[in-house]
């Protein structure tokens, strides 16, 4: 590398950091005005760059928001790839989600943080982020379908179909009851109750084919 070049290392930390400032950015505006209320214009002249710029880091108005959810992607489909000799898929999957519901991972809905809420609340209330929300859905309960059987059998596609409907079932529930003023830790005895629940549910149908 050149002694003029720039450390491929620092320029991707500044894309890093732009993209993050963006998003940052625009759900603050979202926030406080609706996200139909906010233009792409108002955005990129809000974080001081240009609308070409914003549109390389974000194709939509919409990923703007949901790229949160990135992180999460394939994460059911990792779960059962990794599960321990002798730990079924949905044994997994209830063992994590439990996890991440005491570590109150705000993807479970689990969180008294304020700005969480409100994020949680700009999502499952805003009809194009809710309707964009279920591409990441099927995206994920493709790779659990996979993770479950390669060949993609149907049975494995409604087990991972259910499972992914189920958690988001549960989040939203959460969500909402904290959102109505519950107190975190029983919304949190709430949802590991509600947990056992969905998974049994899932179970009696599910055991059947071996999952």
């Amino acid at each position: 590398m050149s002694p003029n070049e720039p450390d491929p290392g620092l320029r991707a930390l500044k894309k890093q950091r732009t993209r993050q400032a963006i998003a940052d950015t625009a759900i603050a505006l979202f926030l406080e005005r609706g996200f139909d209320r906010v233009s792409v214009a108002e955005i990129a002249a809000a974080a001081e760059v240009s609308k070409p710029t914003l549109f390389r880091y974000f194709a939509t108005k919409e990923e703007l928001v949901l790229h949160r959810f990135a992180d999460h992607l394939g994460e059911a489909g990792r779960v059962v790839r990794a599960r321990p000799a002798g730990v079924t898929p949905l044994d997994a999957l209830e063992r994590h989600h439990l996890e991440r519901l005491a570590a109150r991972d705000p993807s479970t809905g689990l969180s008294a943080d304020p700005g969480v809420l409100a994020f949680l609340r700009l999502v499952y209330e805003t009809p194009g982020l809710s309707a964009q929300l279920m591409d990441y859905l099927d995206a994920d309960t493709r790779a659990l379908t996979e993770a479950l059987d390669p060949d993609g059998g149907t049975a494995a596609r409604l087990v991972a179909a259910q499972f992914v409907a189920v958690r988001q079932v549960l989040a939203h529930a959460v969500w909402a009851r904290l959102a109505a003023g519950q107190d975190v830790e029983e919304a949190g005895r709430q949802a590991a109750a509600d947990t056992a629940t969905a998974f049994a549910l899932l179970r009696n149908g599910a055991g059947a084919h071996g999952f």
